[in-house]
């Protein structure tokens, strides 16, 4: 594993710390795997975030909240480079009128959608919720 991803140490978050991180997105504001996983390296005094569990983490999260209509902010978190994600509920369509709802603008670049300057909208929780 470290010759793949990194040397040092790595934490597999629970499914209840990455979901505390998303229920804590702001209106306006996104968030993607990548910060998600600095955020729970960083509490937990390790190198890294395991990137398998933390994406499926993220991906049980967002199907429970639409399964169980749950007041979490799922379509905030998105994929590496400010993409929307594909196996959420609904799909990137229904991902993309949530953002756009909110005043995010969606393009297509490839086959690809993203949010227009996610870097500016990003929220990083600070301290750990």
């Amino acid at each position: 594993m470290e010759e793949k991803i990194c040397e040092g140490k790595m934490v597999i978050p629970a499914p209840k710390e990455v979901m505390k991180i998303m229920e804590k997105i702001p209106k306006g504001k996104v968030i993607t795997v990548k910060e998600i996983r600095e955020v729970l390296a960083k509490k937990h005094g390790v190198d890294i975030a395991c990137p398998l569990t933390t994406g499926i983490f993220i991906w049980i999260v967002a199907n429970m909240a639409e399964e169980e209509k749950k007041n979490i902010p799922y379509w905030r978190t998105l994929k590496s480079n400010g993409q929307l994600n594909e196996k959420y509920l609904g799909g990137v369509e229904k991902q993309r009128e949530k953002l756009e709802e909110e005043g995010h603008k969606i393009i297509k670049k490839g086959k690809k959608y993203v949010v227009v300057d996610y870097e500016k909208k990003l929220f990083i929780p600070t301290p750990f919720p």
